[in-house]
């Protein structure tokens, strides 16, 4: 009998920690207020405000062009999405990848504004990378950050848009320190060509040669000793040129031909269809136009608005472009000055035609016959085209239709739109028209999209979801 009431004693004692316990585990679970809006929750439109305001400062920005720029933008996209990320429950931190990168966390259980957050985010580093543009261009960071810190904190309230703020300040500034310790590309657009000389290396007849009108200097000649965000070290050299077509002099080898290909887009004059799609994908020019890799923030921001994307959306996507540009900078740079390939114009003038010139003019300047200046393969126009459809299309889709109005009435050029059934086909188109503008052979362009697909892909594969 006393063996019953103690067994019936100790079930009432167990059963009651059993509830006791089960009750607590409810209470926490409570804690976490399902009223909390997660960063899908809010439209595309401060991610929109600030691209913009990218594109219009950056434009103007001497240096950048394009190393500092697909190399800031990656940074910023990482940082946006690390300071967002704990509010995208189907999305995971990718800051372990990165030796040396702490990212602060968010305070638990505790309601977070997220568009305060990215603004907070844009307004620091966009401070720090553009110091040296003209004050006007400049000030419209403050401006735009004053803009919405006045709307977001009338959405919310002090507390939480406070606590916003400090989490994307603090998550840009780690971000901040950690760009500083790769010394190839940190500040690099104050001495574009630092103490490379071109005729060093110059040993045969192939070799890059600087051309003019330009500075007789090759840019960014140490930009492919970067860190990398997606792709290994052994990824940040593409395949040779030989693969296309080993280099000869002979009329009637497969680079000649190339040579001949070029001429004969452009000779003796381009065609209207075909200069307007030179024009197009230009964005060669300095106070033009915004640059090659910018061009894919602004077909990423048309997305955003043609699809009213959620935050979350636009946010990814903006990580995963600035990484690719990021990546694709690196790497193509690393190629170009590893092969050591000259330009079209110094092969043919040299070979074929020594009065014949591209057909890239600056309408600023008044200078005709451009070619950039350093060399030619591959494409970095390919490159940072077909790794930002990668990144792109991993978002919004493989078949996604859209016109294009970076430069719509446009009057210093055709200011047409023109209209793709893919963002891949947009950047193949990209890449080809840098062939009758007579700046690359097609094994540039071709390459460049080939190499630039490879390192979207692994963008694409990063640890993005839980």
């Amino acid at each position: 009998m006393r063996t019953k009431i103690f067994s019936h004693y100790f079930l009432l004692i167990f059963l009651s920690i059993v509830i006791s316990f089960t009750s607590c585990k409810k209470d926490i679970v409570d804690d976490i207020d399902p009223t909390f809006k997660t960063v899908d929750k809010y439209d595309y439109q401060v991610v929109h405000e600030w691209n913009t305001v990218w594109l219009e400062i950056e434009r103007h920005a001497a240096g950048y062009r394009p190393g500092p720029v697909s190399n800031s933008l990656g940074y910023v996209g990482l940082a946006n999405y690390e300071a967002s990320v704990s509010g995208m429950p189907e999305y995971a931190s990718i800051a372990h990848l990165y030796p040396g990168l702490s990212i602060p966390k968010i305070n638990n259980n505790q309601e977070y504004h997220w568009p305060t957050v990215v603004n907070a985010v844009n307004n620091f580093l966009f401070s720090r990378l553009f110091t040296e543009v003209d004050p006007g261009q400049y000030n419209k960071i403050k401006t735009l950050a004053d803009k919405n810190e006045k709307q977001f904190l009338a959405e919310s309230n002090q507390e939480v848009f406070l606590r916003s703020k400090n989490h994307g300040e603090v998550v840009a500034s780690a971000i901040w320190e950690w760009m500083k310790t790769d010394p190839a590309t940190f500040d690099k657009y104050k001495n574009v060509f630092e103490d490379y000389k071109w005729e060093d290396r110059f040993k045969k007849n192939g070799d890059w040669v600087a051309t003019y009108p330009g500075p007789g200097l090759g840019m960014f000649p140490y930009w492919g000793k970067g860190r990398t965000m997606a792709i290994s070290e052994d990824q940040k050299l593409c395949r040779p040129y030989s693969y296309y077509a080993p280099y000869s002099e002979d009329p009637k080898s497969g680079f000649y031909a190339q040579a001949v290909e070029v001429m004969a887009q452009n000779t003796p004059s381009l065609s209207y269809q075909t200069e307007w799609l030179g024009e197009f994908w230009s964005d060669d020019l300095l106070g033009l136009t915004f640059s090659p890799p910018s061009r894919w923030i602004a077909i990423a921001d048309q997305v955003y608005v043609n699809e009213n994307a959620t935050l979350e959306q636009a946010i990814v996507a903006n990580a995963k472009v600035g990484i690719a540009l990021h990546d694709a900078g690196i790497a193509c740079w690393n190629s170009k000055y590893f092969y050591n390939l000259e330009r079209p114009q110094t092969y043919i003038t040299r070979l074929i035609d020594p009065s014949w010139t591209p057909n890239l003019d600056n309408p600023l300047t008044g200078d005709e016959g451009i070619t950039p200046s350093f060399p030619a393969y591959p494409s970095g126009h390919a490159t940072f085209s077909a790794s930002s459809a990668e990144a792109l299309a991993s978002v919004f889709g493989y078949s996604y239709g859209m016109t294009d109005n970076c430069h719509k009435n446009r009057p210093e050029f055709s200011g047409y739109s023109r209209t793709f059934s893919s963002f891949y086909e947009m950047a193949q188109e990209n890449a080809w028209s840098r062939v009758p503008l007579g700046v690359h052979f097609r094994m540039d362009a071709e390459e460049g999209v080939r190499f630039g697909t490879e390192i979207g892909r692994a963008v694409n594969k990063l640890p993005w979801k839980k």
